[in-house]
């Protein structure tokens, strides 16, 4: 952390924003498409310097700041499809309105590498999302969803896939997507929802 977010971090108090990063625990679940919010917070930690690894909230967290905002980054330990328990659990005790919590998951429907970043929405058949859905009582919410792509063939089981660990070019392509995707958080921060819709939803990055 650089010395001025120090100050400005230490100056503030409390927690004004939560990102969210979503996956499932465990080494064997490490690499696969349902944790690409993993791989996204764990990009975001190496860059910043930082570990999330202090254990609240049925989650591994770390503080940061933002743009003079304080951030809890959180990875949910609880399983994917109990992902609200941890932020219902930090929302109520910071007291945080749903409108500065940001989702990490990832999402089938779209390629690869791309990012999608929308200011609210349902959660379109994911676990994790519909979950903290329950837990916050609502749906409008950031979400930044990661592209992993779709099973090759109608008949693939879709656990077995999610489940699956990226290769060759989509490895390649899952990290980069992972690390804007933790600039994409900090920039929906810093610069707000549309700046951020508009330069990390135009492209692959590639």
């Amino acid at each position: 952390m650089k010395e001025r977010d120090k100050m400005l971090f230490k100056k503030k108090g409390g927690v004004s924003w939560l990102i969210v990063f979503l996956g499932n625990p465990g080494v064997k679940y490490e690499g696969t498409r349902h944790n690409a919010g993993f791989m996204a917070a764990d990009a975001m930690a190496k860059r910043r310097g930082i570990a999330i690894n202090r254990l609240r909230f049925k989650a591994l967290t770390a503080q940061c700041a933002i743009a003079g905002e304080n951030v809890l980054l959180m990875k949910p330990q609880t399983y994917m499809n109990l992902s609200g328990e941890a932020v219902g659990e930090a929302a109520r005790f910071y007291k945080i309105p749903p409108e500065h919590i940001i989702v990490v998951s990832d999402e089938m429907a779209l390629p690869v590498g791309k990012l999608r970043i929308r200011k609210k929405g349902s959660a379109g058949g994911h676990n994790g999302l519909k979950n903290i859905i329950a837990h916050l009582g609502t749906e409008e919410f950031p979400r930044i969803r990661i592209g992993v792509g779709e099973p090759p063939h109608p008949d693939y089981d879709v656990k077995d896939w999610v489940l699956s660990s990226f290769k060759n070019q989509d490895a390649e392509d899952m990290a980069n997507a992972a690390a804007r995707a933790g600039e994409a958080a900090e920039c929906y921060i810093a610069e707000g929802a549309e700046r951020a819709m508009n330069r990390f939803n135009q492209s692959s990055g590639k």
